[in-house]
């Protein structure tokens, strides 16, 4: 009987024990979680916040889900050492666990940058865990002035998290624009000025340099008194484990599209790993939870000895602040054609006669056509895109390719 051990409990660790179990119904698994909580969806911590979710209505799977997946859970326990020679895992309690397969699926942790006197602040957070929403909103209070040092992804989130329980929230990024990673400066601009509509300060091209208690220092020169301190500049892929065990790691730990690293018989996924990006042609972090899953899934069938592979990863967000809704996929490097109404815009992005990349703003219904044909690579002048500009339609594909995707006529 085969023993497999997950390093970590997130998306990527669901993937991979339904992936082991789709090939091996017996072999024994566990689950080293450093988080005392069963898996959840992480995205929702911020709903959780704002009282449009709870615990429960977080969990990502169900109460059964170990023990109908025969999976013992190490909760609370860190994993200090891959020793590849004896194919074992050493555990902060000096215990160790050994494997015949090893997937390691820790995700990323908050990078926080070397700010003086951040030492001096009492109520500061990260915000990327359950524990750090559960933690920050002990301290949330009407009166409450909030600082959010980062304009990405999780500051945002967690802004129209916590903005209806506050009574301000100022967020600074040294950047010139909200979601530099994701957005243009034209759609970043759109999506500040609706955030400024429900509150939300900003401070871009400016950010804290130090701190002393209560007082933030810009490098504008500028002063920021706050309350409560959320720092979510950004992340890094927890690579150590397989760095100091003699595999390649860059931003995250190389795997092939197996999923393998090049130590034998251990795997990686999810945010920790760097794959293949489609759209691109080249390796790199895709932070997503849709590839965490499949990611894990994938690692998961080929350390029980089956044949699957991961190889049409592209990146995406799919997003939405107080009721605007956003989504991003793919490259941007590439002639952008442009699509706009009074309630949306549609920003597509063209190289090589296909879709390599597309924005969403107001508008995202029916986004996975656009999706399908990145990954898909799909000739543009086979499809009538005129139309697909205007409306994402199974009708942009004729009746043959209909055929072939979705079955019969249509």
């Amino acid at each position: 009987m085969k023993s497999y051990v997950i390093i970590g409990n997130g998306t990527a660790a669901v993937g991979c024990i339904e992936g082991i179990r789709c090939v091996d119904k017996g072999g024994e698994i566990t689950v080293i979680s450093k988080e005392k909580h069963p898996v959840y969806s992480r995205p929702l911590i911020s709903y959780y916040l704002e009282g449009k979710t709870d615990c429960e209505r977080m969990k990502y799977r169900g109460d059964s889900f170990y023990k109908d997946n025969k999976c013992k859970v190490l909760y609370g326990a860190v994993a200090d050492m891959i020793d590849k020679d004896d194919k074992s895992v050493r555990l902060n309690s000096g215990n160790k666990l050994s494997y015949d397969a090893l997937c390691v699926a820790a995700g990323s942790e908050p990078f926080v940058p070397p700010f003086e006197g951040l030492n001096t602040v009492d109520s500061k957070f990260s915000f990327m865990t359950l524990d750090d929403a559960l933690s920050l909103e002990d301290t949330l209070k009407s009166e409450s002035r909030v600082l959010i040092v980062g304009a990405g992804l999780i500051g945002l989130k967690c802004a129209e998290g916590i903005h209806s329980r506050v009574k301000s929230i100022t967020v600074c990024d040294l950047a010139d624009r909200v979601l530099s990673s994701i957005l243009d400066a034209d759609c970043a601009y759109a999506v500040q000025k609706h955030l400024e509509k429900n509150g939300i300060k900003f401070m871009l091209s400016d950010t804290a340099v130090g701190f002393n208690k209560n007082m933030a220092y810009m490098k504008s020169g500028k002063n920021v008194e706050f309350d409560i301190l959320v720092l979510a500049v950004g992340v890094r892929a927890n690579t150590s484990l397989v760095k100091n065990a003699g595999g390649s790691v860059k931003r995250g730990i190389i795997v092939n599209e197996r999923m393998e690293t090049d130590i034998k018989d251990v795997f990686a996924a999810g945010d920790c790993a760097e794959g293949f990006d489609l759209s691109i042609g080249a390796n790199r972090v895709l932070a997503i939870l849709p590839n965490a899953y499949t990611g894990g899934y994938t690692a998961g069938v080929n350390m029980a000895g089956g044949k699957e592979v991961f190889n049409n990863a592209i990146p995406m967000n799919s997003i939405g602040f107080f009721g605007y809704h956003i989504m991003t996929a793919g490259s941007y490097d590439g002639e952008m054609i442009e699509e706009k109404d009074s309630a949306s815009v549609k920003r597509f992005f063209i190289k090589d006669n296909n879709l390599i990349g597309f924005i969403l703003l107001g508008g995202t219904d029916r986004a996975g056509i656009y999706t399908s044909l990145i990954r898909e690579k799909t000739p543009l002048d086979t499809i009538d895109f005129e139309l697909t500009k205007k409306a994402a339609s199974n009708l942009i594909f004729n009746k043959e390719i209909r055929r072939k995707k979705f079955g019969g006529v249509v």
